[in-house]
């Protein structure tokens, strides 16, 4: 059917504000209820508690919860070698990216006697999700596994939904084991998180779940990271998006071939074109319709479209802050000087520049990493790094002359405060000093 094409300039602020509403999720209290008892259930009940949700949500009998060598060499065997081949690529290049990420221990003199440290470690034990609903996702399991196993984190398990046959992905295994990965576990949804989180006789606990996931998926990371005993999350994410600022010289099959790439991702996903062009928004349009017949998963797509939103601005200016405001997973920059936009842009997850920088290159192969805050989390949070499998542990360490010098300050201001202890903490040892 034909898409509304939208213009900004004349709608009321409360119009514009629903244009640029996110789908509504599904109902979040009955989802946290729901997922609040499978997550009570899996810390109960362990491993029969998986068992059971497997039957339940994936309609198959488990066969075991742990991937056994013999599983890992028959993935590798079902791959052709341009397939082993993509992923080895793909490997390299988010590899290559991350490392680049590591920064060498921060230590600095703030005053004479006064040594400041920072060190980077790693978290001991993390747990990586790889989605595997209504498509396999081994571009994940790459860009989980690969800063994890840089950042030198101790215990890397992983969890994947089973497929029908009970076994697990055979790309994903692959991917998985390429990166260092050994620990893999055929168990999804909110009982996996629920599983690594607490742990259970097969899997064990681990301090922080990183993995994109459907709703299920983030209640339950949103719900076990709020609990002490649970683990941390990575980041708070929603269904995916992609928002393309597009000029009159951009080219309409590339921009509804990102939009339609989105869209196929799920039926919540949603998609935007911001444009100075009308022209352009009609040819896109135009595009969509004789594009989305020929895909694969046209019916989720379709779903998809019914968010998309067309919307004719007055200038690039206008585009740039309107993304700001939305603040997308994926931005790309279809215009004919990217780079002079791009310090305009403060609320994104990745960014794309050019025509010839397809998201999808971002979510498979460019090195970036693709997991990355969605809803509007852009605003505030960042994609996943080898920082996400890290901890920064601030030292500090004081001669007697450092302590002589710069501990009255710190008496005045816990004088400032009222609190007492923390002055005599100070002032004793520079009473002590006094009397040397």
């Amino acid at each position: 059917m034909p898409r509304t094409i939208h213009r900004w300039n004349e709608l009321s602020p409360a119009a514009r504000s629903l244009l640029l509403a996110r789908p509504r999720a599904a109902e979040r209290a009955d989802l946290a209820r729901e997922v609040a008892t499978i997550v009570s259930a899996v810390r109960a009940r362990g491993d029969k508690a998986l068992e059971e949700f497997t039957r339940r949500f994936d309609g198959i009998e488990p066969r075991g919860l742990r991937v056994g060598a013999e599983e890992f060499a028959a993935a590798e065997r079902a791959l052709p070698p341009a397939a082993l081949a993509a992923l080895d690529r793909a490997i390299t290049n988010v590899r290559r990216f991350h490392e680049a990420q590591l920064r060498p221990a921060l230590r600095i003199e703030t005053s004479p006697g006064v040594v400041c440290e920072r060190l980077e470690v790693p978290i001991a034990a993390v747990g990586l999700y790889v989605p595997a609903g209504s498509a396999p996702l081994p571009s994940t399991a790459i860009m989980l596994a690969v800063p994890a196993a840089i950042a030198g984190c101790p215990t890397r398990i992983l969890a994947t939904p089973p497929g029908r046959d009970g076994s697990a992905n055979a790309a994903v295994l692959v991917a998985a084991r390429r990166c260092g990965i050994t620990e893999v576990f055929k168990v999804g949804g909110a009982q996996a998180i629920a599983a690594m989180a607490y742990g259970t006789p097969t899997i064990p606990k681990v301090d922080k779940i990183c993995g994109p996931g459907n709703a299920w998926v983030t209640a339950a990371k949103l719900l076990v990271a709020a609990d002490p005993d649970g683990a941390a999350l990575d980041l708070p994410a929603g269904p995916s998006e992609v928002l393309v600022i597009a000029d009159a010289g951009a080219a309409p099959a590339f921009v509804a071939a990102d939009l339609l790439a989105q869209a196929e991702h799920d039926p919540a996903a949603q998609v935007l074109l911001v444009t100075p062009a009308l022209a352009l928004a009609e040819a896109v349009a135009v595009e969509l319709e004789r594009q989305e017949p020929a895909l694969g998963r046209r019916e989720i797509a379709a779903s998809s479209l019914r968010h998309a939103r067309l919307i004719v601005v007055e200038d690039l200016a206008e585009a740039i802050a309107i993304s700001n405001q939305y603040a997308p997973e994926h931005l790309i920059l279809a215009v004919r000087e990217p780079r002079a936009l791009l310090p305009q842009v403060t609320a994104a997850g990745s960014v794309f520049l050019g025509d010839f920088s397809p998201e999808a290159i971002g979510d498979y192969c460019s090195g970036t990493n693709h997991v990355l805050p969605t809803y509007g989390y852009a605003r505030a949070w960042s994609g996943l790094s080898v920082e996400s499998f890290t901890r920064r542990i601030t030292v500090q360490e004081l001669s007697p002359a450092g302590l002589k010098e710069l501990g009255p300050t710190a008496v005045t201001l816990a004088g400032l405060e009222g609190l007492d202890a923390h002055a005599r903490a100070v002032s004793l040892r520079l009473e002590a000093l006094e009397a040397r």
